[in-house]
């Protein structure tokens, strides 16, 4: 199984970061890769054409943003970019535990990564 996965909120997609879960927007699954790269596709193009900034970490991770949408975090004491992501994940028992378990957890905010 496949699965796209569209997200806004405040931390690239690649990281995975506990209550990541939060901000997915859709997420849709597909039982043929063919089907889901094709709405993958679609949803990269429409991105890419809406924010003028991106960034991919694979072939199937990429951050999309406009540099004047950003959200104030009172517990950082400053601005956080907001982000709009897409991901194409195959569905398995290797995948981050999140996409396997709806179990609530703390949430790490973007600014409290040490780069």
């Amino acid at each position: 199984m496949y699965r796209v996965i569209k997200m806004y909120g405040d931390s690239e997609p690649w990281w995975f970061l506990d209550g990541w879960e939060e901000d997915i927007v859709t997420s849709t699954a597909f039982d043929s890769y063919d089907d889901a790269l094709k709405a993958f596709q679609k949803e990269w193009v429409h991105l890419a054409e809406t924010y003028p900034q991106k960034k991919s970490k694979t072939s199937f991770m990429t951050a999309f943003w406009d540099p004047t949408d950003q959200k104030w975090c009172g517990e950082c004491d400053e601005y956080l970019q907001q982000y709009h992501s897409i991901l194409l994940l195959e569905i398995d028992e290797s995948m981050p535990k999140g996409l396997q378990s709806s179990r609530p957890r703390q949430r790490i905010r973007s600014c409290q990564i040490k780069h």
